[in-house]
């Protein structure tokens, strides 16, 4: 089958190459599934950098992704709870970074695997798990948040536009900060827009009209405004800041977890959750979704599409 590679790290996007590589093999309890859309994060070209070296390890060649949706073609011993034909998602992330998603054909363990709704285009499906899990998680550890103020750092990103959505959906009043050309789209979610930058502890609090309850971070290095802003006691966490449970925080790493995964689904078939697809690209177009990934100025979900 085709799938994107690379063959040791480098911070190149030019190196990632298409080329045929051996079939998937279907462990017991997993399912085969034909990629249709696969979501491009950050973290992809991180670890292709070698910048998560420490935290996990690389078979070269790598096949990069770590999102998916797609058919499944393709069954392990005992997964009665998928049969061929399922349209499915998955955050498909495995204990060593090799058999990614950016390919024709992955297999994937079955309890990361969700249905996918009919509502949801290939490219939604493919783009949701893994910034969708990371909000989703990230929102859970902030406890009950309904008629509470939470900063979102970050709130126009991709995983920060999910989460502030999540909280809204559950009652909070929050206020995101982003550049003032992503104001009026958090405006469109129900957010109240604040310019990052020097003074934003007080701008915040000006809004706020005091402390607020909560904090979740998906940029780094707020802490200092974090705590600043944040009532005493009050939950806070970031995906971006290992340094956050020093200071009373928690820090966020999502796990593969396909009842996870069909929460969000759900939350996306009901219309409480919109994502926005900002650019889908072929197999060899890796490199280029890496270079605009890395602008960080996308919003939106950049897509592979095979």
């Amino acid at each position: 089958m085709r799938a994107a590679v690379y063959d040791h790290y480098t911070q190149d996007p030019d190196e990632v190459v298409v080329r045929d590589v051996a079939e998937p093999k279907l462990f017991p309890g997993s399912v085969l599934i034909e990629v249709r859309a696969a979501g491009v994060n950050p973290v992809d070209w991180k670890v292709m950098a070698g910048y998560l070296e420490g935290l996990i390890d690389a078979r070269f060649p790598v096949i990069p992704g770590w999102d998916v949706a797609g058919v499944v073609v393709g069954l392990g011993v005992d997964t009665p709870e998928f049969a061929i034909g399922d349209e499915v998602m998955a955050y498909a992330r495995k204990d060593v970074v090799a058999d990614g998603t950016f390919a024709e054909r992955v297999a994937v363990s079955a309890h990361a695997v969700a249905h996918k709704p009919a509502s949801l285009s290939w490219e939604q499906a493919g783009a949701l798990p893994l910034a969708g899990g990371t909000a989703l998680r990230t929102i859970d550890a902030l406890g009950d948040l309904n008629g509470r103020t939470l900063l979102v750092h970050g709130a126009a990103g991709g995983v920060g536009a999910l989460a502030v959505q999540i909280a809204a959906d559950r009652g909070a009043r929050v206020i995101g900060t982003a550049s003032e050309r992503n104001h009026e789209y958090l405006r469109g979610l129900g957010i109240v827009p604040v310019v990052y930058g020097e003074g934003l502890a007080e701008r915040v609090r000006a809004l706020a009209g005091g402390p607020v309850d909560a904090v979740a971070d998906f940029v780094g290095g707020q802490l200092e405004t974090t705590l600043a802003v944040l009532r005493d006691g009050g939950p806070h966490a970031s995906v971006a800041d290992a340094t956050v449970p020093e200071h009373g925080g928690r820090s966020i790493w999502v796990r593969p977890d396909g009842a996870e995964t069909a929460r969000l689904a759900a939350l996306a078939d009901s219309g409480h959750l919109r994502l926005e697809i900002a650019g889908t690209y072929p197999l060899d177009g890796v490199g280029d979704a890496f270079r605009a990934s890395r602008t960080g100025h996308t919003r939106g979900k950049l897509v592979i599409v095979p």
